[in-house]
């Protein structure tokens, strides 16, 4: 016997069928919430199958994003193996049905259903290590674009109360820069204020983080000195402009904050997996990219063959024919993980900067040589960068420059 029971998750209940072995439902459809009694429930008809099969069942859902999150969990915590499926591969069998149906009850039955047409490699113990590395990477991904888009508001408020005030420190976004600002907004505060009050406010600003020398400390209040003179804007006529500088600078501290415990967390988790220094040996593949490729990839063997990892991270080029018409400019499918292929794209790009992996420096200039456009070239690189992975986390082995 093969027992299975299929899982079709929503948001607050999700509804199974089970199935003996192939051909043969055990019982009928049912339906659980996602509280401690309906979890029960749902351990319950696994126990029945179970004893029925005297087989320990699979249990197959499709990937829901944090819907899933309860049950895979409950799951996890009673040691049965399940397999997350991408939604388009039901859905293809879905459309093959003639009758046209779409029901909760009808996508649990033919999730069963699909797991003995097709072979799929369970979740593994560690799946939930790298389960924990996607989550993070990608919350640190979600709050970089929102600290890029604080930051494009902040320059255009600065733009209208002290666009001179960008050229006083090297680094606009650190700390001392937007802690002094946040203090002297304006060019008239800050020529209200005697110079040695201006390097006491530097030093005690300074203080918490690390020292820093006189000359450096002097060197500032002079940019900031001559920066006010120069500001077109001495006074600002719009006091909301000044209520939003204090918010925005508020905002970008709090969000760098949280990324950087964001990247200490990732780091340290990222370090107990052996690939990911392996991953790193590649050069133009930093920390970032390397655990964000990781937890996007997982267990690389839940792919046969590089080309599946290549379709996975959706950098596979598109295919059209229909009679004696066969397209010859196919677009990549982006049907894979979008993080896994911006990250392979962000790879390349920091490989070819100043020629740090000089056999992507090579192929990508043989493509542009071919005369393939920029970004076309990009993603041949991302393609051959995909393979060259694969056979690191299948050998286990470092990456050789050449």
């Amino acid at each position: 016997m093969n027992p299975v029971i299929g899982l079709d998750i929503s948001k607050e209940e999700s509804h199974g069928q089970a199935f003996i072995e192939r051909g043969k439902p055990y019982r009928g459809t049912f339906k659980f919430e996602h509280t401690q009694e309906g979890l029960k429930k749902l351990l319950q008809v696994v126990q029945d199958l179970e004893h029925s099969s005297r087989q320990r069942p699979m249990l197959i859902l499709e990937a829901t994003g944090h819907y899933q999150s309860p049950v895979v969990q409950f799951l996890e915590e009673h040691h049965y193996l399940y397999i997350v499926i991408n939604p388009l591969i039901s859905n293809r069998l879905r459309k093959s049905n003639l009758r046209k149906v779409k029901t909760d009850t009808a996508d649990a039955y033919l999730l069963a259903e699909l797991y003995y047409k097709e072979e799929f490699e369970p979740f593994k113990k560690r799946g939930v290590q790298l389960l924990n590395l996607r989550y993070l990477t990608r919350q640190y991904e979600a709050l970089s674009k929102m600290c890029v888009q604080t930051k494009l508001q902040f320059q255009a408020v600065l733009d209208q109360v002290f666009p001179a005030y960008k050229g006083v420190f090297g680094a606009m976004y650190s700390n001392i820069s937007l802690q002094f600002l946040n203090e002297f907004p304006t060019s008239n505060s800050v020529l209200q204020t005697d110079e040695d009050t201006l390097k006491a406010k530097m030093k005690e600003l300074l203080s918490s983080k690390r020292g820093r020398s006189e000359d450096w400390i002097h060197l500032r209040v002079q940019r900031l000195l001559d920066a006010a003179k120069e500001n077109p804007f001495q006074r600002t006529m719009y006091a909301s402009h000044l209520v939003n500088l204090k918010v925005l600078i508020s905002l970008i501290l709090q969000y760098q904050e949280h990324l950087a415990g964001l990247e200490q967390n990732i780091d340290a988790l990222a370090g107990e997996i052996e690939e990911y220094d392996l991953i790193q040996s590649i050069p133009g593949i930093g920390h970032k990219i390397a655990a964000t490729i990781l937890s996007e990839i997982g267990e690389v063997d839940r792919f046969d063959h590089p080309k599946k990892l290549v379709a996975f991270a959706g950098i596979d080029p598109s295919v059209f024919a229909s009679g004696k018409f066969t397209a010859t400019r196919n677009r990549i499918t982006k049907r894979g993980s979008r993080q896994l292929r911006y990250a392979l794209v962000l790879a390349v790009q920091c490989g070819l900067i100043r020629s740090r992996n000089t056999r992507i420096k090579e192929f990508y200039d043989r493509k542009r040589a071919e005369g393939k456009p920029h970004k076309v070239a990009l993603v041949a690189c991302a393609n051959k960068l995909v393979h060259w992975l694969y056979a690191i986390l299948k050998n286990k082995k470092m990456f050789r420059p050449a």
